[in-house]
């Protein structure tokens, strides 16, 4: 079965927990991630196969022309079949429809470059960070 990608589509905290901590190998932190993602995102997009959440990302952005990608997560047993495609596709979907001009991504594993740039289509960039 075809997993069900949606826009802003159901939020179960414990498994978005579950699933944040397998793509980013941390521990399972006990967030209200319904209410976190209502208040400060402008969006996100969720996959589905029945009731299991297998895919995620979320869509912040600045209140105008920018949004920003985070944590585009895939099931570990549904990589590498297009799932992480179609939700980056979705996510810039919703942004283009909230009138936002510019979709931001980053990473930091080598391996992410060419499903970014390749697979996404998004084009390399300068950009900053300050870890804190």
């Amino acid at each position: 079965m075809a997993p069900t990608v949606a826009w802003r589509g159901p939020i179960d905290n414990d498994q978005l927990s579950r699933l944040h901590a397998e793509g980013f190998g941390t521990r399972v932190f006990d967030w209200d991630w319904a209410t976190q993602l209502e208040r400060h995102s402008l969006g996100w997009v969720t996959a589905h196969e029945g009731e299991r959440l297998v895919g995620f990302v979320n869509v912040a952005w600045d209140g105008g022309v920018h949004a920003f990608l985070l944590d585009t997560l895939v099931a570990a047993d549904r990589r590498r079949g297009g799932l992480g495609r179609r939700l980056v596709e979705r996510a810039a979907e919703g942004a283009r429809a909230a009138a936002c001009e510019w979709l931001h991504v980053d990473w930091d594993d080598d391996h992410l470059t060419a499903f970014y740039l390749d697979a996404c289509g998004f084009v390399p960039t300068k950009a900053g960070l300050i870890p804190l």
